[in-house]
């Protein structure tokens, strides 16, 4: 203090000294001292009033700050550096897909990547002293402070790019004294810990800037500059780097794009201009850029520079693909979250997993991660453009849609939902999820993900064979009954019913698949209920079954209190192909942060479902649907040949029509049907289930074009030791009899062999068969052995103890040749005990006729010719006879031996000689002529044929086997 006074005396005296002149020392004297005097006292006013204010001042600023945290370096580290950066999606190979849709679209760059042109804009405009001050401008907060509390219309920024970063990373865009003060604090805390580049490193990572060509809001330069211009932020030019770096103040009144893309009109584009040549003048007045630089930039025109918008919007280009990623990260990313916090992935459910689900996107949306998903974008394309392109869907219909909050009718269409996924790792290759924009009426809805539906008959490979033959209960040489049977527990109606609503007697396992019979399906199922099959269900991933799925009968058939989606459908078919082994399908590949580190990736498990042996006799069988079965209209629509196995179903009433096949490396399934369920069935050349399965063709088609070696593996399924071909009677599938042999009832499969048959059929015995139509029964002893055959008789009483069913007897024998002298021996024909009565016989040219007798157990005709028998026709064969001139009858024989009597006689061709009137009997000329009798018909007057080679004619052919039409699929 007194060295102050000093000083201030000293000047003093210099500035006044000529008052210690002698002329005027005396006459001064006392001015001087009261002068001196005032002087000290002002002196020591302003030091003790600055004192005083410069106390007061900081007890003021800490008062205001007195709640603000003191930040580690580590914490102001985390929240500079915390900036929203948008997510990157990719197809497998590292194929750039597109951004994760956020409100904010930003793209971390490094500082050594950013023109110098852009950072030096950036200084100029924003923080001029910003390579001087430690964090704040004096001078520049005193007059932002004095233009604050006088009001002034006029202000200046009082923000360096230190304090603009801790306002947008720490605080709020608040104006209050409070905020201020701890905006100055951080801000020197900041500059404390951080060197100037890592400062302006994140200020220009930090900055909005508007909007893109696309109309969304973009943030920090790499951002900016790509999308105002289409160039990184190190290859912008000046007045680029102007525009840009002007843009901060105004980011919406200096974009050059609109709200919804694309370029604003003239005058609205003027103001973005004139800030870029305020940014120029700054540049060249801090000497940043030359005036030859400057001239050159402030006449460009930047307009010419503003990109166009371009489609590269990955939900505008790939919407069901990019939703589904994103909603599969969101997964991922919950679980990793959740770890982080100590739970456990059973703990993730309702609220909890809300939460962590919420806490997942926005880390999502703003961590800049890297998706990587498994989808082949070559493959993925090929396929939307054959959904697009497939004429041959159906018809819409008519279903009640709530719009706006009104019930309005509209035209629903078919629609469709198909996966392919790789079989060895699960990899999802690619999926249909949808007919898509302008088509489809649930844009959002994924078919191939999250619709559940019944699966039909691709149940039954899934939930009865494949169980079936993993439990020794059947294999494909199993014989099953497709006759009419009461499966349904409580219900005196037959069911299930086949698509034909016919039946098929004893068929194998193996034909039953092919052909997809439902009966033998259910009864099957039926008898492994009691050992849980649903169980395979659940080891293959199919995760909707309700406890009523797991008993009810009807689920062997598809139907499903929820249903499944294509993907479990699909991926639960890859067992088999699997050599028996589950591998759940993906489609994250890996999941990296901004710098590349690995936060999630993949990895493959396989689970335990069936022994090798099981999936090779499942995969053998459902060979059979694509090359003789229910999906041969498949094979012939491939362009390329492969080991191919699959199953086709359809849902209830005809709503669901589904494919699923497998080859040695892929396994693709097909869905179609309508939003609101409702018969596919359609008049037109081509049934729902064809329509379904020439699209699945169309897409391995496609697939194929683009990729042969995956889709045409250069190998088959292997078929694993433990698998033995076995002959079995066709009747029971026991090792075939002598008299399973003789009658021509011998087939030939593969087995498990630890299920080989063990035991003989005996189920036959040899017996006469007497045939009426398509109908057979057992003749009697007294049935005349013209009118019988010898055949093979099958006990009723083995059928029911070796099938545990009661059936109709002519219900259990297929229509097929093989089977035509086999008979039940509960077959017996009811005779009724008297004489048949005489038949209707009738002539007409060389041919005699007569008409089915209406007795039932009438079993044949005996043709008489001048009274001599000379054929014996079966009553199943065509009723008449060709024979030479000679007078004829015809007698009707029962099963009992029971002849007729004979016909009115009919005379065919001409009358003998001896038989004509004599010479001398003729009617003289002159006397009127008699007329001829109705029995002396007139014939032609051919030469008389000889006659036909008298013995019973043959039977009529028995019709081919019913078989489901290759391009139909079954009932459920």
């Amino acid at each position: 203090m007194n060295e102050t006074f000093s000083k201030i005396k000293e000047k003093a005296k210099a500035a006044f000294g000529f008052l210690t002149h002698n002329k005027t020392k005396k006459g001064a004297r006392i001015t001087y001292q009261v002068i001196w005097n005032l002087l000290l006292i002002l002196a020591i006013t302003v030091i003790l009033g600055g004192a005083f204010a410069g106390a007061t001042g900081i007890g003021y600023f800490a008062s205001l700050v007195k709640d603000e945290p003191l930040r580690s370096y580590e914490n102001m580290q985390k929240d500079i550096y915390n900036y929203e950066e948008t997510s990157k999606l990719y197809f497998a190979g590292d194929v750039y897909l597109g951004n994760v849709r956020t409100d904010l679209e930003r793209e971390e760059v490094k500082l050594e990547n950013v023109s110098p042109y852009l950072r030096d804009a950036v200084i100029a405009t924003e923080d001029e002293y910003f390579y001087e001050h430690e964090g704040v401008v004096p001078k520049a907060i005193l007059r932002a402070l004095f233009q604050e509390v006088t009001n002034a219309s006029t202000q200046s920024g009082g923000s360096t790019l230190t304090q603009q970063l801790i306002k947008n990373q720490i605080l709020t865009n608040e104006v209050s004294f409070d905020r201020k003060a701890k905006e100055i604090l951080l801000a020197l805390r900041l500059e404390n810990y951080f060197d100037k580049e890592e400062i302006l490193e994140a200020y220009l990572n930090v900055s909005t800037f508007g909007r893109n060509a696309e109309g969304r809001n973009i943030a920090g330069v790499q951002a900016a500059a790509q999308g105002l211009f289409g160039v990184d932020a190190k290859d912008v030019s000046i007045p680029q780097a102007a525009f840009i770096a002007g843009m901060p103040q105004s980011p919406f009144g200096y974009t050059p794009f609109q709200q919804g893309g694309g370029l604003k009109d003239e005058e609205s584009l003027q103001p973005g201009i004139d800030r870029m040549k305020v940014v120029l003048k700054r540049m060249y007045d801090d000497e940043r850029i030359t005036e030859k630089q400057y001239k050159e930039a402030s006449e460009y025109d930047i307009v010419a520079d503003f990109r166009k918008p371009k489609n590269d919007d990955a939900i505008e280009k790939y919407p069901y693909l990019t939703y589904e990623i994103q909603d599969r990260a969101k997964e991922l990313l919950a679980s990793i979250l959740a770890e982080q916090d100590g739970y456990e992935e059973a703990d993730l459910t309702g609220d909890l997993k809300n939460e962590y689900l919420i806490l997942a996107d926005r880390a999502l949306r703003q961590n800049g991660y890297h998706v990587h998903s498994t989808i082949d974008k070559d493959i993925y394309e090929a396929w939307q453009k054959v959904v697009k392109d497939y004429p041959n869907y159906g018809p819409a219909k008519s279903a009640t849609y709530v719009i706006d909050g009104e019930e309005k009718e509209v035209m629903e269409p078919v629609e469709v939902g198909g996966q392919l996924i790789e079989n060895s790792t699960g990899k999802i290759l690619s999926f249909v999820g949808g007919r898509g924009k302008g088509v489809s009426l649930n844009e959002d809805l994924n078919h191939a993900t999250d619709t559940l539906r019944p699966n039909g008959s691709t149940m039954k490979p899934l939930l009865v064979y494949g169980p079936a033959f993993e439990l020794g209960a059947a294999q494909p040489g199993s014989i099953l009954p497709d006759v009419p049977l009461r499966l349904n527990p409580g219900s005196s109606d037959y069911w299930p019913k086949n698509y034909s609503f016919t039946y098929h007697g004893l068929v194998s396992a193996r034909y039953a698949v092919e052909q997809s019979y439902n009966v033998p399906a259910v009864k099957l199922y039926t008898d492994i209920l009691s050992q849980n099959p649903a169980q395979y269900l659940e080891k293959m991933g199919i995760t909707t079954l309700t406890a009523e799925d797991k008993t009810n009968r009807s689920a062997a058939l598809g139907s499903l209190t929820n249903g499944v989606s294509v993907e479990e459908n699909t991926n639960a078919f890859t067992t088999f192909a699997n050599n028996g082994k589950f591998v759940d399908a993906y489609m994250i590949d890996k999941i990296t942060d901004k710098e590349g580190n690995v936060i999630y990736e993949h990895e493959t498990k396989e689970v335990e479902v069936f022994t090798p042996q099981t999936a090779y006799l499942t995969i053998d069988v459902m060979r059979g649907v694509i090359n003789s079965g229910t999906a041969t209209a498949v094979k012939n629509r491939l362009k390329f040949s492969a080991d191919w196995a699959g199953k086709t179903g359809t849902g209830n009433n005809f709503e669901d029509a589904w494919f699923v096949a497998s080859n040695p490396n892929v396994t693709a399934g097909l869905w179609s049907g309508y939003d609101t369920p409702k018969s596919l069935k359609a008049s037109g050349s081509l049934s729902y289930s064809a329509r379904n399965n020439y699209l699945w063709a169309d897409l391995m088609n496609a697939a194929y074009d683009v990729n042969p070696e995956l889709m045409k593996p250069d190998k088959t399924f292997k078929r694993p030791d433990g698998i033995v071909s076995r002959s079995f009677c066709a009747i029971s599938g026991l090792i075939p009899s002598q008299a399973c042999s003789e009658a021509g009832l011998v087939d030939t499969d593969i087995f498990n062999a630890k299920y080989v048959p063990s035991k003989s059929d005996d189920s036959l015995g040899t017996g006469r068969i007497v045939y009426i139509g398509d109908k057979k029964y057992l003749a009697l002893e007294s049935t005349p052995a013209e009118f019988s055959e010898p055949g093979m008789v099958i006990d009723a009483d083995y059928i029911e103890k070796l099938f545990g069913i009661r059936a109709n007897p002519s219900d259990l024998l297929p229509k097929r040749d093989k089977w035509a002298k086999v008979l039940v021996a509960a077959d017996k024909m009811s005779e009724n005990g008297k004489k048949p009565a005489a038949p209707n016989a009738k002539a007409s040219g060389n041919s005699i006729t007569w008409g089915q007798h209406p007795e039932n157990d009438v079993i044949g005709y005996r043709v008489y010719k001048d009274g001599k028998k000379v054929a014996s026709i079966k009553a199943g064969d065509s009723l008449g006879y060709k024979g030479g001139n000679g007078e004829y009858h015809v007698t009707a024989v029962d099963i009992a031996g029971n002849e007729s009597s004979p016909s009115s006689k009919v005379q065919v061709g001409k009358v003998k000689e001896e038989e004509k009137p004599k010479q001398e009997d003729k009617v003289k000329e002159n006397e009127p002529k008699e007329e001829q009798t109705d029995k002396e018909t007139e014939t032609d007057s051919k030469p008389e044929e000889k006659p036909e080679e008298e013995k019973p004619q043959g039977e009529t052919e028995n019709p081919p086997a019913e078989e489901d039409q290759p391009d139909t699929s079954d009932e459920e």
